[in-house]
């Protein structure tokens, strides 16, 4: 098989959340038990640091393989979903897993699988932890999927645990409360193995606090301890942080969340640094300069892209994947802080998020460009649009991201700003029609 016919296998002949909703999704740990044992468990043959959260868990991922590819590390990163292709998802040191890489595994294991149907996400968790162990890599950061307890990659024993925040997001699948959902993020603490909880709430706290207990995990609580005495813009664009201990760093991501998972990198960090991974045998001011080059120059050590990104001035054109209510609580103010002539809002939404929570919090001073993206779940334009003008928001409807950015581009002055977001898969689409 070529590479995308091996991709177009795994994304339409697995099951598959991305495209299919809940009907892709298969609760239980049974098949990855059984992809471990044919691989040999290979994710045991490298530390792993595990990252779950709502919101932040891509940023705070990316970041702390940053960090430990500044170390000296070979760095496996898993994340998803992916924007352009589908290598981003695994990389070693910042490059994408090699497509040969891919359809070899794909054609060596098929026959194996076929015969109980893993899920695409099964399937290329297994493949990450495999080509990680083929690299030979030193440490890999793996990000959830969804959730944490039932979660594909939740058969790892990781030296380090770290949960980004909770709010109500895949309420058909874990669970219709904010205890519920930290229930199943939670899922990921180990025994006697740190975690550090980046944000809480008052549902929240009490449930991350009985599960370390019951698996006497030593559990830090960030948001109970800042970091930062301040986080300002820079001219450039950038953040300046000053923490509480007289460091300053310029960090890379501008996204208003990102204050949030500065000081839950800060503490994952000091964690690292206890664990003997980070800051060992090295002065105050090698350990400072570690810390802001990772912050600086993430995007360009692990192929972050999709936060707050600028792509274009005159017009400004920022594109962001916040996709929830938690991430558009920072995108809003963000928003509404940009000093422009006028707004141009390219927006889609998949149909099982909290659209009605999201854009409540949108600005009506804007233009928007309903559309949608490259999936099934998409809400249809004319849905989103319906909803859209019960919260006072007004705009048309495009049927592909490309028709809606195009016209944006069209009503725009160089004087007015165009924002493209609402969803992964339109961030997608966006970065590809820019990419030709």
């Amino acid at each position: 098989m070529s590479y995308e016919e091996t991709t177009e296998y795994l994304f339409n002949q697995t099951a598959n959340y991305e495209k299919q909703g809940p009907d892709g999704y298969k609760p239980g740990l049974g098949n990855m038990l059984e992809l471990d044992e044919h691989y040999r468990h290979p994710h045991r043959h490298y530390r792993i640091v595990h990252v779950t959260g709502t919101n932040g868990k891509g940023s705070v991922s990316h970041t702390l393989a940053a960090l430990l590819q500044v170390c000296g590390y070979r760095v496996g990163l898993y994340t998803s979903p992916h924007l352009l292709d589908f290598s981003e998802r695994i990389r070693v040191d910042g490059k994408p897993i090699p497509h040969d890489y891919v359809v070899d595994f794909v054609e060596k294991g098929r026959k194996f699988w076929d015969t109980f149907n893993p899920t695409f996400f099964e399937i290329t968790t297994m493949m990450a932890f495999q080509y990680f162990k083929d690299a030979d890599i030193d440490v890999a950061v793996v990000e959830v999927g969804l959730g944490g307890r039932l979660d594909s990659t939740n058969i790892v024993s990781p030296i380090l645990s770290v949960i980004t925040n909770v709010s109500l997001e895949h309420t058909d699948i874990l669970g219709n409360t904010l205890e519920q959902i930290a229930r199943e993020k939670g899922g990921i603490i180990k025994p006697h193995t740190p975690v550090v909880i980046g944000e809480t709430l008052p549902e929240t706290r009490p449930v991350f606090a009985a599960l370390a207990e019951a698996a006497e995990a030593p559990i830090v609580f960030a948001d109970e301890a800042p970091k930062l005495v301040s986080a300002e813009p820079t001219t450039d664009g950038f953040l300046r942080y000053t923490t509480k201990h007289g460091m300053t760093f310029t960090g890379e991501l501008t996204g208003y969340c990102q204050e949030k998972n500065t000081n839950t990198i800060l503490h994952a960090i000091d964690q690292l640094v206890k664990l003997g991974l980070v800051g060992n045998s090295k002065s105050t001011a090698d350990f400072e300069l570690t810390v802001k080059t990772a912050f600086g120059h993430v995007c360009g050590l692990t192929g972050l892209q999709g936060r707050w990104q600028k792509v274009q001035t005159h017009p400004t054109v920022i594109c962001d994947i916040g996709h929830n209510t938690g991430g558009w609580r920072y995108l809003s103010r963000q928003l509404a802080a940009v000093a422009c002539r006028h707004k141009h809002i390219v927006f889609g939404m998949v149909g099982d998020k909290d659209i009605a929570g999201v854009m409540q919090l949108l600005p009506k001073d804007a233009t928007y460009y309903y559309t949608k993206g490259s999936t099934k779940r998409a809400l249809p334009e004319t849905a989103l649009k319906a909803i859209g003008e019960k919260f006072g928001l007004t705009g048309n409807t495009y049927p592909t991201v490309e028709e809606a950015y195009k016209e944006a581009t069209r009503q725009a002055t160089p004087d007015d700003f165009i924002f493209v977001g609402g969803s992964n898969y339109i961030v997608a689409d966006f970065l590809k029609i820019i990419a030709e």
